[in-house]
């Protein structure tokens, strides 16, 4: 099994996207030191976080005990959980077809799931001007994918076969529910997954983590 021999660079911010790393880390039991990131102060644009997240978004990692020894940084949530997942042969399985199958829940999360999630919980709650178009356009694509996860849940424990990647991913953003206007009464099969996955105790570690004052 690999071992960390030096921290992981995390940086950081309690979003979403932030807290798929921090559940993985804790779940792998790694050693990474937190480097937060305030958007609000518009750090994501410093020069020195542009050299590692040229997207100007976290999270991202730096790893000094990269392939062959080299430090290696890794931008985007989703290719920070595979390498992570790769890494360590955890949470990731090694045959190819249970691969694909995990491979398939986690780009869903991030090509529509948590973007998606996203635009809703902006128009509801954070633009200047109600738009009825926009949140009913979003509200209505936030259910759809809710019961895309519902359907998929149906039976199952997990995403995709074991807990993986996966279920991290989207956990993240389901987590959130509440503020997408979904009421988990109409998904069981969800609301059941988040509650398993929300007592795993690295997941209640990652969440517990405090923003900086």
């Amino acid at each position: 099994m690999t071992t960390q021999q030096q921290p992981i660079e995390l940086y950081y911010s309690a979003t979403p996207n932030g807290r798929k790393i921090t559940i993985m880390l804790e779940e792998l039991g790694a050693p990474y030191n937190l480097n937060y990131v305030r958007i609000s102060r518009g750090e994501q644009f410093r020069p020195e976080f542009l050299a590692i997240s040229p997207n100007n978004k976290i999270p991202a990692i730096v790893d000094p005990d990269g392939p062959d020894g080299a430090p290696i940084s890794i931008f985007e949530s989703g290719a920070i959980l595979k390498y992570l997942g790769i890494k360590f042969g955890r949470f990731y399985p090694a045959d190819v077809r249970a691969q694909v199958e995990v491979d398939e829940w986690l780009f869903w999360q991030v090509a529509g799931f948590g973007p998606m999630l996203g635009q809703v919980g902006h128009f509801l709650h954070d633009a200047p001007v109600r738009e009825p178009y926009a949140i009913r356009r979003f509200a209505n694509e936030a259910h759809r994918l809710y019961r895309v996860l519902d359907t998929r849940l149906a039976g199952r424990d997990c995403v995709a076969g074991d807990y993986s990647i996966a279920d991290i991913a989207i956990f993240g953003w389901a987590v959130r529910n509440h503020r997408h206007g979904i009421e988990l009464a109409e998904f069981p099969n969800v609301a059941g997954w988040l509650d398993r996955i929300g007592k795993r105790p690295a997941v209640k570690a990652a969440l517990a983590i405090p923003e900086p004052g």
